[in-house]
């Protein structure tokens, strides 16, 4: 018992660092606003919850963004981006563990991982809209987001890039569930409580 738990926390530790390096290759997309970025830092977390449950996935996500915060830094002094991305990431991969959970297949998989894109996209963008965007603009002391500009902000940038990030990251999850099919089946026996 005590080997299966200690497996599961070196595996979760190696998959948050994984997930701490990944998130330092980020880059903006094009005709969105600048200080969003893509990065593929989610991908290890939905391993996590594919071979050993949403605790792991949730502890991926905590470790990735704490060592974030602690090598980086922030620029408002408090961590609004880690904690803006802890909860993208929860939104994203807790869909999937429950469909995932239910249907092991690549269809549950692809099922999950669609309703985990939406679930981020509407998620976020009502959490941006609600807490971020003006914990962002309090801590920078700039002037808040209001009216059509926080409803430009947020619908036609937020949004839309969550959609897209949850599509590209449908698409390599998929690419690596073909490919380690039987890893994560045996990793799911193994560490089984």
């Amino acid at each position: 018992m005590n080997n299966k738990k200690l497996r599961k926390m070196i595996l979760i530790a190696i998959l948050g660092s994984i997930s701490t390096v990944l998130m330092q290759f980020n880059f903006p997309l094009p005709a969105l606003p600048g200080f969003l970025k893509i990065d593929f830092s989610e991908i290890p977390a939905v391993l996590a919850i594919m071979t050993m449950g949403p605790v792991a996935g949730i502890g991926v996500e905590l470790l990735k963004n704490v060592l974030h915060w602690f090598f980086s830094g922030s620029p408002t002094g408090v961590p609004v981006g880690e904690i803006a991305n802890f909860m993208t990431g929860i939104l994203f991969i807790m869909p999937i563990y429950f469909i995932f959970n239910k249907f092991r297949t690549t269809k549950g998989l692809t099922t999950g991982l669609i309703a985990g894109t939406v679930t981020m996209a509407v998620g976020m963008t009502v959490l941006n809209y609600f807490v971020f965007l003006p914990m962002y603009t309090y801590f920078l002391n700039f002037p808040p987001y209001t009216g059509d500009a926080l409803f430009t902000v947020v619908v036609l940038g937020i949004l839309p890039f969550n959609l897209i990030k949850g599509v590209m990251l449908l698409m390599i999850s998929l690419l690596l569930y073909n490919s380690m099919k039987k890893w994560i089946a045996q990793q799911r026996t193994q560490l089984a409580s």
